[in-house]
């Protein structure tokens, strides 16, 4: 159901859910201090409880009202990179709901650089819980066919187009004496952040691990399983070994597509290749996996990119997709 921003505002107001665009991914918007209506986001979801939201406002000046402690590094980190894809993870105050937190100490805080999104927050003077617009571990929506096709078309979604990142923003943590650490890559890379907070990330901080087995993730986004389609789905470092997996499939009658990086031997099944570049691919990676998705073959053949700095966020959402099916 695509409804106006005006009509999405109302909605929002009135301690409804709506699905919105951001530059990163469709999210599913709620009151970040209406618990009636953050509760609603966890239903529609199916998402667990324990599960923080991160909450979108719209300009640094309200991260004040959020947090217990702006430290000077976080402060340099959002003049950079706000309005854009990086949430920050602070000591949130004591008024903040623990629905929103999940339970957590902390906060996580990120202004979206998406017109209509800025907008939104601006016209109903909220700020707005907003995780992906999709079932738990799914994948993740960027566009608003997306949404309603996961989640059903009684969602109201306010169309904004096709995202323009296309994966989930990179978190990072800041605890009061200014020590950082990366909880979830995004197109803001570790040397981006490193770069600007002036010192590197600390490895370790109290109540937060960077162990991808997790049950109960501290940050959005670290469910081992994550961003998966409903296809069962077999992951490659090898092209040569999806090759020949493909070939394996065939001759026993199943049906199988791909997903290829870059030039190369393709093999005899449905495939999609997209280009060497980090984030070309981050843009169109969920619409890609959609799309093979859609097609409801026995088996998706996804090929892994190198494992480097640059394409760090998009093997993380890839390893999520396909968790215990790597060969």
């Amino acid at each position: 159901m695509r409804i106006s921003l005006e009509e999405a505002a109302a909605r929002l107001q009135n301690g409804e859910v709506v699905a919105i665009p951001t530059e990163t991914v469709y999210g599913l918007a709620a009151d970040a201090t209406n618990d009636i209506a953050l509760q609603k986001i966890f239903t529609a979801k199916q998402r667990p409880a324990d599960h923080p939201l991160i909450v979108h406002i719209a300009d640094i000046s309200q991260v004040t009202e959020w947090v217990t402690a702006f430290p000077e590094v976080a402060v340099k980190l959002a003049k950079t990179f706000w309005p854009g894809a990086l949430t920050l993870i602070l000591p949130a105050k004591h008024h903040v709901s623990r629905v929103v937190r999940g339970g957590e100490p902390t906060i996580a805080l990120r202004v979206p650089n998406h017109p209509i999104a800025l907008e939104l927050l601006r016209l109903s003077k909220l700020s707005v819980a907003a995780p992906s617009a999709n079932l738990f571990t799914q994948l993740s929506p960027t566009t608003a066919d997306h949404v309603e096709a996961g989640l059903g078309e009684g969602i109201p979604v306010l169309d904004g187009g096709a995202c323009q990142v296309g994966i989930e923003s990179t978190i990072v943590s800041v605890v009061a004496d200014g020590q950082w650490q990366l909880l979830r890559p995004g197109m803001i890379s570790e040397a981006d952040i490193g770069k600007v907070a002036g010192r590197p990330q600390r490895k370790a901080l109290s109540g937060h691990t960077m162990d991808k087995a997790v049950s109960t993730p501290k940050a959005p986004g670290q469910h081992a399983l994550h961003y998966s389609p409903r296809t069962p789905l077999l992951l490659f470092k090898d092209r040569a070994v999806l090759l020949a997996t493909s070939e394996q499939l065939i001759n026993a009658g199943k049906t199988c597509a791909a997903l290829l990086i870059g030039d190369g031997d393709k093999p005899s099944c449905h495939i999609t290749q997209l280009s060497r570049q980090p984030a070309e691919v981050a843009e169109q990676l969920y619409s890609t996996l959609h799309q093979l998705d859609a097609l409801k073959v026995d088996r998706l053949l996804v090929e892994l990119p190198s494992d480097t700095p640059d394409w760090a966020a998009v093997l993380d959402r890839l390893s999520r997709a396909g968790f215990n099916k790597g060969v």
